[in-house]
C-alpha cells in the first residue's frame, strides 16, 4: 500500500471515530446516598445541581419502566423531559387526581392514571401551563415537558409526544418518579 492511500484510510477511520464519539450518550449519574437524584450542570469543582426533592425509584423499577408496557386497566402516561435549553428548574406536573410528579432536567416519570380525560398542569417558579389528554385503559401516552431557561426567566409547556421519538429519548434518561 502506498503512503497516500494509508494516510487517506487513517484519516477516514479517525474521522469516523471522532464523528461517532459525539453520538454516544453520557452515562447516567447514580442516585445520591439519600436516594435523591441530581442533574449536574457543568464540570467545574462547583457545578450547579438540580435535585429531586424525594428519593427516586430503584434501578429495577427503572428497567421495568423502560419497557414502556401498558398497565392493565390503567392509562399509562410517560412524562419525558429532555431539551437542550432546559437545564435548571425542578418542575412539578400534576394531574389533579394522582400524586404530583417533580421532574429535573434529563429525566422521565411514569404515571398510571384511571382511563379517561385528564388535565395535566406544569408549574415552575415563574408560571404554569396545562395540557388536556385522554386515553383508554391499556393505552400508553407520551407527554413531553418542553422548557427553556434563560437569564431573564424560564418557560415550560406540555405537548403530546410522538411515541417512537419519546421512547428513544427516554431510554437515556433517569426515572425520577413512578406513580400508580
Amino acid at each position: 500500500m502506498n503512503l497516500a492511500r494509508r494516510r487517506a484510510l487513517l484519516f477516514a477511520v479517525g474521522g469516523s471515530a471522532l464523528l461517532t464519539a459525539g453520538c454516544m450518550t453520557k452515562p447516567l449519574r447514580p442516585a445520591n446516598a439519600d436516594g435523591t437524584y441530581c442533574f449536574r450542570i457543568g464540570k467545574s469543582y462547583r457545578p450547579t445541581l438540580t435535585c429531586t426533592p424525594v428519593p427516586i425509584p430503584s434501578e429495577s423499577i427503572e428497567a421495568d419502566a423502560k419497557r414502556f408496557e401498558p398497565a392493565p386497566g390503567k392509562l399509562t402516561v410517560y412524562l419525558v423531559r429532555k431539551r437542550w435549553g432546559d437545564a435548571k428548574n425542578v418542575v412539578r406536573v400534576d394531574s389533579g387526581g394522582a400524586s404530583a410528579v417533580d421532574t429535573v432536567p434529563e429525566s422521565f416519570a411514569r404515571w398510571r392514571l384511571p382511563a379517561g380525560s385528564h388535565r395535566l398542569a406544569v408549574t415552575w417558579p415563574e408560571g404554569s401551563a396545562t395540557l388536556d389528554i385522554a386515553g383508554a385503559a391499556g393505552e400508553v401516552v407520551f407527554v413531553e415537558v418542553i422548557g427553556s431557561v434563560w437569564v431573564w426567566g424560564s418557560n415550560y409547556r406540555l405537548e403530546r409526544g410522538d411515541a417512537a421519538e419519546s421512547r428513544q429519548r427516554a431510554m437515556s434518561l433517569r426515572l425520577v418518579a413512578d406513580v400508580g
